[in-house]
């Protein structure tokens, strides 16, 4: 039973129970109601942001580490919205300002609007309807505005108020719809101009604090320090076009990268153009609070050639002195040939493969490339064109050794057998001419006179199968694996011939045989041919990349290795040893004293051409290689519309010796 006392126990414990809990709602109220704006004042709100920072691109250096191309310092004018005005006017006075002082430099910035810059104001004649219509997209227009129409909705958008002149208007709306197209955020700046003269850098520099959120920033542009070495196979750089914009952003490109476009700066492009490093920006309640490099930048690698710069210079000297002195070497023909302005030389390291020179003529020099791009392009004889690579010739007698491998190695012929040349080849009642009367003659000799004849009757007891099949094994009609880009040609078969509209006869194959038919090959190939039979049969890729190393060449990253592309199974150890004794015979055929082969200390194993061509009266072709005993060179040389290309042999040997020693 309880007390009175219990009672009033219990009552004071009520009591104190309900004044705490009036204690903690008065609390609650004075937090949420009272001193609410206090305690949201405290909150925090954090927020990141990442720029991505542009690598440098890699350079590339020739075999002996001499510069080809590098970078050099550039200044270029940013936007970065951390600091660039929120306010439109503010920002619209920048811009007008920062435009002020690019104009008087000379200096142009970037301005995708296609919008003309005058009134009345008219879209851009020579852009597409899809970039028109994607930028009435971008402005928020129908498909049907008017140019004017696009510019009243930016002036409004951006608050361009009518106290500029028309030309400041579009000036400013201009570099706002770029900064548009170009996604301008905290996490992607704008860069309005580059390559800025030291003056006007200065200048920005003193003007920093009323140009609100303008940046001037170092950049590395590409400088190409050796223009005349190796032009076509180096190649340019520049923007992403916006028809590979998709592909490069899957890549993880910025779309104001500058990227390869031809030769080994586009082949090489992974390679040369490195990682992009990110900056991140972290903001508490609108300020910025730290600004760091989060992951590091990584420069592009170093490309290392083949092609040493001497080397190659000395043979793109002995290419145009054949040419300019043609008439003086075929002056009994001065009136049956043009005098030559056009040809190519290739030279391979024998034992890998590697691209020691490779010229073209006419040629011309890279740091000039961008001056005079529309004057090349008009210039005769085409210097833009790589014929190394990509001029595609008939290979005329210098295929018979071809020819004779396939007799050899099916075993159609040996090395004794012998074939009747009278002159005329008969077959199926028609006559195919010879260079001479060789009576019996064996494939050696036959390949030292380039006896037409035998070579006609070895082609029609081998069939087009069993040389197409050689061909093949040999690289004709196909790229020969170079870094950059070649031409495949072809081989005369009746499928060729139908692909071109052309009638296969069964006498085709007899001019298939001597590389007179419509087999085409280019320079580089026939170096590869010449280089295949100084390896018994090895066909060895060609290479112009040596080996790839870090930014500032202190590591090599890796070396380019020789690789077998294919290999004929060669049936007896004869096979190249009557090819080659054909070869060697033929370097002591009609040179005068001045381009002797016979005085060099080795033996040099070359086979020569002259076919014919609807276009021009002939061209002039060699291949070989030397020593013939442990060969150290393989090449190969033509001319358009000459003779007697095999006079450039010697000099060429003789410079291979200067420069790298003896053989």
């Amino acid at each position: 039973m309880r007390t009175a006392s219990d009672y009033v126990k219990m009552a004071l414990a009520i009591l104190l129970v309900l004044t705490c809990a009036s204690l903690c709602v008065l609390r609650l109220m004075k937090v949420q109601v009272v001193n609410s704006a206090a305690y949201h004042k405290t909150e925090v709100v954090t927020s990141s942001y990442t720029q991505k920072i542009a690598p440098t691109r890699g350079e590339i250096v020739d075999a002996a580490g001499l510069t080809i191309v590098s970078n050099h310092v550039s200044y270029a004018v940013v936007i970065d919205e951390k600091n660039f005005p929120s306010d439109n006017i503010a920002g619209n006075a920048v811009l007008l300002r920062l435009t002020e002082i690019l104009t008087d430099a000379g200096v142009e910035w970037e301005d995708t609007l296609y919008i003309s810059k005058r009134t009345p104001y008219s879209f851009s004649s020579d852009v597409e309807d899809s970039r028109l219509r994607s930028m009435k997209k971008k402005i928020g227009v129908n498909a049907y505005a008017t140019a004017q129409n696009c510019m009243d909705v930016l002036c409004e958008k951006y608050e361009i108020s009518d106290k500029f002149t028309p030309a400041q208007k579009r000036t400013i709306v201009g570099i706002r719809y770029t900064m548009l197209d170009d996604d301008f955020s905290i996490s992607n700046r704008f860069q309005l101009a580059h390559n800025l003269p030291m003056d006007t850098v200065t200048k920005l520099s003193e003007l920093a604090p009323q140009l609100q959120g303008v940046l001037i920033e170092q950049t590395a542009a590409r400088r190409i320090e050796v223009g005349d070495v190796l032009p076509h196979e180096i190649g340019t750089t520049g923007p992403i076009y916006a028809e590979n914009a998709a592909e490069y952003l899957e890549k993880g490109y910025d779309l104001d990268a500058i990227v390869g476009i031809s030769g080994l700066e586009k082949a090489m492009e992974d390679e040369l153009q490195g990682k992009a490093g990110v900056r991140t920006i972290t903001y508490e309640n609108g300020v910025a609070v730290s600004d760091e490099i989060t992951e590091p930048v990584d420069a592009g690698h170093t490309i290392r050639l083949t092609v040493n710069a001497e080397f190659q210079r000395g043979l793109q000297d002995i290419l145009e002195n054949f040419l300019a002195n043609h008439y003086t070497i075929s002056r009994s023909y001065a009136m049956r040939y043009n005098a030559a302005a056009s040809g190519a030389l290739v030279v391979l390291d024998a034992k890998t493969g590697a691209i020691l020179g490779e010229v073209t003529a006419p040629t011309f020099d890279l740091t000039e490339y961008s001056e005079n791009y529309e004057e090349l392009t008009k210039t005769p004889g085409k210097p833009l064109f790589n014929r190394a690579t990509m001029g595609l010739y008939r290979p005329g007698s210098t295929f018979k050794t071809i020819t004779a491998t396939a007799g050899l190695n099916e075993g159609i012929v040996e090395g004794s057998t012998s074939f009747l040349c009278t002159g005329t080849y008969n077959f199926h009642g028609f006559p195919y001419h010879c260079t001479g009367h060789h009576n019996y003659i064996a494939v050696a000799p036959a390949l030292r006179v380039s006896c037409n004849s035998y070579f006609y009757e070895l082609s029609r007891l081998l069939t087009i199968d069993n040389i197409v099949k050689y061909a093949d094994l040999y690289g004709i009609g196909q790229h020969t694996g170079i870094e950059t880009a070649d031409a495949a040609g072809w081989m005369a078969t009746p499928e060729t011939y139908q692909e071109q509209g052309l009638e296969w006869t069964s006498g085709q194959v007899l001019q298939a045989g001597i590389g007179n038919g419509d087999t085409m090959v280019t320079p580089l190939q026939l170096a590869v041919v010449a280089n295949t039979i100084a390896n018994e049969g090895k066909r060895l890729r060609p290479y112009l990349v040596d080996s790839i190393w870090d930014y500032n060449q202190t590591t090599c990253l890796q070396k380019t290795e020789p690789e077998v592309v294919s290999e004929i199974d060669v049936t007896s150890s004869s096979v190249y040893k009557f090819v080659e004794a054909g070869m060697i015979q033929a370097s002591g055929n009609g040179f005068p004293k001045k381009y002797s082969l016979q005085n060099l200390g080795y033996s040099v194993a070359i086979k020569t051409g002259t076919p014919q061509v609807a276009s021009r009266v002939q061209d002039s072709v060699f291949i070989g290689y030397a020593p013939a005993d442990d060969p150290q060179i393989a090449f190969a040389g033509l001319v358009e519309g000459g003779e007697y290309s095999k006079y450039m042999i010697r000099d060429i040997l003789l410079l291979y010796e200067e420069v790298y020693g003896d053989m």
